[in-house]
């Protein structure tokens, strides 16, 4: 009966032992179904998140030209005024807006070259006394082109007559001679009262890019030795007793360009090629529309002596 008991128990003991070790079995390869269950929704989270959080495209050409436009380089006038067409804008990214009004004959079409003159106006011709009044109350833009029909002329608008509209003068200047089909050879200027003071800052920055400068009841304001190097030519016409500046300014400064000229070895013959004083006498302006000297423009730009003098450089 003992023998049998004790056979009983240790059969209880064995089943125990192997109950509980197929227990740890079952839950073993249950956690590791249940990591590698978690591991794989893991990974595929971690997937799915990748292809979303993907790199970033670089832009493209097209997406780059999605950027507003700049600013075109000249806005068009809309209206004319005696074959001009007015308040033109350059919009130049170095010296501002300039406002401009300009003729362009007919005939140009661009497949010939085409001279160019440029107009400076006086003080009641600069922009903030109105649209067009330079050409209104000047001129010399519209006289000129008896002398030359193949001729575009420019009749800018500025601000001042110091640096900052010799600036934009020479700027415009530079401008429509890279988008005109211009004879560089034939590029012309002159400058009235204020203008004039403007002209001579321009040609003592860049005087070659004119063929020609006639200065008008002013006065000189610039360098003096960069014309001389460039050797433009320069004539100056003035009222003996101009109300404004008087005569002695340019008596001055055609004194210092000559002497310039005679210290770099050139000739009296070669020199008046280069350089012409004019004044007038009061007789000169008896009898005329013209009621004071400086008011000489009206008859400077009507002389053919003067503008012949201009045009045939």
């Amino acid at each position: 009966m003992k023998r049998k008991l004790g056979i009983s128990v240790l059969a209880l003991l064995l089943f125990g032992i192997l109950f509980t070790s197929y227990g740890a079995s079952v839950s073993a390869k249950q956690n590791t179904t249940t990591k590698k269950t978690i591991t794989q929704k893991t990974n595929n989270t971690q997937k799915k998140n990748t292809q979303k959080k993907s790199t970033p495209k670089k832009k493209t050409k097209k997406d780059k030209q999605k950027k507003l436009p700049e600013m075109t380089e000249v806005s068009a006038g809309t209206s004319t005024y005696r074959g001009f067409l007015v308040d033109n804008i350059y919009h130049s990214k170095k010296n501002g807006d300039i406002h401009y009004n300009v003729y362009v004959p007919k005939s140009y079409d661009g497949t010939k070259k085409y001279a160019l003159y440029v107009t400076l106006p006086g003080y009641q011709g600069l922009y903030f006394q109105g649209v067009a009044e330079n050409i209104k109350t000047e001129d010399f833009g519209f006289e000129a082109q008896k002398y030359n029909s193949k001729m575009i002329i420019v009749a800018p608008q500025l601000s001042d007559w110091g640096e900052t509209s010799a600036n934009q003068t020479i700027d415009l200047t530079e401008y429509l001679l890279s988008h005109y089909n211009i004879d560089k050879k034939k590029v012309y200027i002159n400058g009235y009262s204020g203008g004039g003071e403007t002209l001579s800052l321009v040609l003592g920055k860049k005087p070659e890019l004119f063929a020609a400068a006639l200065m008008c009841s002013s006065q000189w304001d610039g360098a003096y030795q960069p014309v001389v190097n460039a050797k433009t030519p320069v004539y100056f016409v003035i009222g003996e007793n101009d109300e404004y500046y008087g005569s002695r300014p340019f008596k001055s400064a055609y004194q210092k360009l000559y002497e310039l000229y005679r210290a770099q070895g050139l000739s009296k013959k070669q020199i008046d090629k280069l350089l012409v004083l004019d004044v007038k006498g009061s007789d000169y302006f008896a009898g005329t529309p013209v009621t004071y000297q400086h008011g000489g423009g009206y008859l400077f730009c009507r002389d053919e002596q003067i503008m012949g003098w201009l045009f045939e450089h």
